[in-house]
């Protein structure tokens, strides 16, 4: 019994070393990974449809400053490597359109979190919000065109509490298993920007299980098919998520579903289904992203299951951004 426990260990020490080792070969290519989603969100009580990206990649960010660095000094104690998550989510509410994003900032070699950027631009306004992860606190700025909701504020750290941005890191493995299968865990928790911003929901501390199901499962998404293992998020104010995890590494976020709490209106009396938010992949791949800027690059997006946005010109049809090229024809 006990050699068959020290070989278990054994190659359960192997598995993880060879997670961690993965990490490096994968993520310092010098290239980002880009994964493309259909989007459905709710809004003003009803179903909109949109698109959905993230971008994830390592670079050198400041612990001080709080911002990528551009040229950092050999061995400066200052400088760690970030793995960092930027989160854009695009969508129409009748007339005019909602543009977010968020960027996520962890510490690569344990995950833990650095800042969160949240900004939200649509036709009423602009609202930014940045989160600073200090040794005991989490300060908070917050600039809203809405009276009465700019502010500055510091909220207690909660030990081993996640953020609900986090879980598009944290449950996918990418050094070391988060949450062994079928197995879960309690967790302080703090619920994301975007949805607080949208529902208009108090920056607190909650609670939060997440339970990780014992099998693998197969589910079919635009991007194809893939095996892939659940993970349920159940939080204390009634909201659940849903988040299907590729199975092989580097284990994407395949598909995920936020379902709002039932018979819960947010403030302004819009629907109890304010809060749905989903996604699921239509296209992956790892480019260097900040070096496709040029008119024609657009083609890339098609490997993201995506497609340029496009205006009208005289008549044709340009793409944004190339208005006085050769323009296609409607």
């Amino acid at each position: 019994m006990l050699r068959r426990r020290a070989t278990l260990a054994l190659v359960a020490a192997v598995a993880l070393g060879s997670i961690g080792a993965a990490f490096e070969s994968h993520w310092q290519d010098g290239k980002a990974e880009l994964d493309g989603y259909r989007y459905t969100v709710t809004r003003y009580g009803h179903a909109r449809s949109g698109t959905a990206v993230m971008v994830y990649v390592t670079e050198p960010f400041s612990e001080s400053k709080r911002v990528k660095v551009d040229r950092p000094a050999p061995g400066s104690p200052d400088v760690v490597e970030a793995l960092k998550l930027n989160f854009i989510r695009d969508f129409q509410t009748g007339i005019y359109d909602y543009n977010t994003m968020v960027s996520l900032f962890t510490r690569s070699r344990d995950f833990s979190p650095l800042k969160i950027s949240f900004a939200s631009s649509e036709w009423c306004g602009n609202v930014y919000e940045e989160m600073l992860f200090e040794r005991y606190h989490v300060a908070d700025r917050y600039q809203s065109y809405f009276e009465g909701e700019s502010d500055a504020r510091r909220l207690t750290l909660v030990k081993s509490g996640i953020t609900e941005e986090e879980l598009f890191i944290l449950l996918r493995d990418l050094r070391s298993e988060w949450l062994p299968a079928g197995q879960k865990r309690k967790v302080a928790f703090l619920p994301a920007a975007f949805y607080r911003r949208l529902t208009h929901r108090p920056l607190v501390w909650t609670e939060a299980t997440v339970e990780r199901g014992r099998g693998v499962e197969a589910v079919t998404v635009p991007a194809g098919r893939f095996e892939v293992v659940r993970y349920v998020v159940r939080v204390a104010d009634g909201r659940e998520g849903t988040f299907w995890v590729e199975r092989a590494y580097p284990h994407r976020i395949v598909r995920w579903t936020w379902l709002p709490a039932a018979g819960v209106t947010p403030r302004g009396g819009w629907s109890p289904a304010e809060g749905l938010d989903q996604g699921e992949l239509a296209g992956s791949q790892r480019l260097p992203y900040w070096q496709l800027h040029d008119p024609g690059d657009e083609k890339y997006l098609a490997q993201l299951g995506l497609t340029a946005p496009t205006t009208v010109v005289g008549g044709t049809t340009h793409l944004r951004g190339d208005v006085g090229t050769t323009p296609k024809k409607r």
